[in-house]
């Protein structure tokens, strides 16, 4: 017969060994849980908020092409415009909803309700989210001075074009400055004042603390009558959370309006983006 030899007897379970294990237990746990909110803000919120933005345009197409678009104001939470940004590939468009809640920014892009309209003078200014949530402005970080940001309203096209970034302004009106996509657009600062005045602080791309609500003032960064309304440039502005999967700080895209055009029978984005050089 096999001679059986007896096992060692486990050690004592002690109280150091308990809660290294709990530990350890305790962060796999943690872990599991923040990998399945990850994949909820990034693939479910997408998921939910591309159904919520197919409906809205649906809805805008409806009442465009029935001419129930005379209201001048947009409502609350509906879709009154889109957003076109051609270097990010001719698929891309969202709807613009009027304001800017959690639930109206599930939908797509909103519209800051106490800033200018398309193609007003003033600030036309519009929030999205960068992560998630259908995350319309992920990219803007990539966005350099010049690119074309389009906006579709019931019966025009307005071309806004991004602003020379900081540190191109001081040589603007050399060999960038005089190519064909950056006429009309301009530095803004004025070269003799110190400050730049009143757009002294306005580029292409900023980066502030959420709590610059002056970024999306009718002239961004000074108070309300900085300018009289007909001096105003008409600008549009877009604000996201920066850097991404963060919201300790917002990136703000800011363009100035170079052209606008009448919406023309049977003409579409498509023909709009061989006008202006974007096909």
């Amino acid at each position: 017969m096999p001679i059986t030899v007896p096992r060692p007897s486990a050690p004592p379970d002690g109280a150091v060994r308990k809660t290294v294990r709990t530990f350890g237990e305790l962060l796999v746990t943690a872990g599991i849980v923040v990998l399945l909110f990850v994949v909820y803000e990034v693939y479910v919120t997408d998921w939910v908020s591309a159904g919520k933005q197919r409906e809205a345009s649906a809805e805008l197409d409806d009442r465009w092409s029935n001419g129930r678009h005379v209201r001048t104001e947009p409502i609350e939470g509906k879709a009154f415009a889109r957003i076109y940004i051609p270097s990010f590939g001719a698929d891309y468009t969202f709807t613009i909803q009027e304001g800017v809640d959690a639930a109206t920014l599930e939908i797509g892009p909103g519209h800051y309700k106490d800033t200018a309209l398309p193609g007003e003078p003033g600030n036309f200014a519009v929030a999205g989210h960068r992560v998630g949530k259908g995350a319309p402005f992920n990219d803007l970080d990539l966005l350099n001075s010049c690119d074309a940001i389009v906006i579709e309203t019931a019966d025009r096209f307005f071309v806004y074009r991004v602003l020379p970034m900081k540190e191109e302004t001081g040589s603007w009106e050399g060999d960038q400055g005089r190519e064909s996509q950056c006429v009309n657009v301009p530095t803004l600062r004025d070269p003799s004042v110190a400050d730049g005045g009143p757009y002294g602080a306005t580029f292409g791309r900023v980066i502030v603390t959420p709590d610059r609500r002056d970024a999306v003032a009718p002239v961004p960064y000074q108070s309300g009558d900085a300018l009289p309304a007909a001096s105003r440039a008409s600008l549009l502005t877009l604000t996201t959370c920066h850097p991404k999967f963060s919201a300790r700080l917002r990136m703000i895209i800011h363009a100035v309006l170079t052209k606008e055009f009448q919406k023309e029978p049977g003409a579409g984005y498509g023909d709009l983006l061989r006008r202006i050089g974007e096909a």
